[in-house]
């Protein structure tokens, strides 16, 4: 966390799996934050299953914000089938969606892909064998690529990169082994590596650790809603 007059606090939180004729509400939270933050970042599974309903209800929620609300979908938001739908609803409601782009509040480029999964390190996936690995190991490459392409792009000084699904090994610490190459990729953390990085969050990883840094010391955040943070409230305050 950085304290000088020049620097940029935004809040973020993932995992909201907003649903149907839920109790309670998430105005009072997006009210708070807008008192404590000059942004507000979304880490995906904005919804439960991805319906345009989901969205919607969130949507109406959101308008109890008054800062910028930047965001990218999670796996969650793709289930029922109705992507485009989730996108197109959030983004008439205020939200910038990114998907492979990047948008800056205050001198922040905040650059957003999901991401994918793939595994950590040495144990990563690699498009070896039966075609269906290939298109899988492929999907998590494309999502790397695509954080590349945006990263070549930005100017600004201060970068922020948002993702859905983990970079890091780090972050998901405290999920069972057995599915942690299901929750991130390290290809995420080598694109990001090779661009100066003040800050990296996602989500997906309900169980997970809240701070890590990649190989090269980018910080990386795992904002998910259910992850304790230092401030002990349900989301992050980060200053870059």
């Amino acid at each position: 966390m950085k304290d000088d007059a020049n620097s940029f606090t935004f809040a973020s939180i993932g995992d909201l799996h907003v649903k149907e004729g839920q109790s309670g509400s998430l105005r009072d939270l997006f009210r708070d934050i807008s008192k404590k933050a000059g942004a507000l970042v979304l880490c995906g599974d904005l919804t439960d299953t991805g319906t345009p309903t989901q969205a919607e209800i969130l949507a109406e929620q959101l308008r109890a914000c008054s800062i910028p609300v930047i965001g990218v979908l999670g796996n969650h938001d793709y289930e029922s089938g109705h992507a485009d739908q989730v996108k197109r609803i959030l983004c008439d409601g205020g939200v910038r969606l990114l998907d492979g782009q990047a948008t800056e509040v205050n001198g922040v480029a905040f650059i957003g892909v999901k991401g994918f999964a793939g595994g950590f390190g040495p144990r990563m996936l690699s498009s070896f064998g039966e075609p269906a690995i290939k298109t899988f190991v492929a999907e998590a490459m494309n999502e790397a690529m695509r954080l590349e392409n945006i990263m070549r792009t930005v100017n600004s000084r201060r970068a922020v990169v948002v993702l859905h699904y983990a970079p890091i090994a780090d972050t998901v610490e405290g999920e069972p082994l057995e599915i942690y190459p299901f929750l991130g990729c390290s290809r995420l953390a080598e694109t990001i590596d090779r661009f100066k990085v003040c800050a990296v969050v996602h989500g997906h990883a309900h169980r997970g650790k809240y701070e890590g840094q990649t190989p090269a010391g980018a910080r990386v955040y795992n904002v998910a809603m259910a992850v304790q943070k230092p401030s002990g409230l349900a989301y992050a305050l980060i200053s870059v």
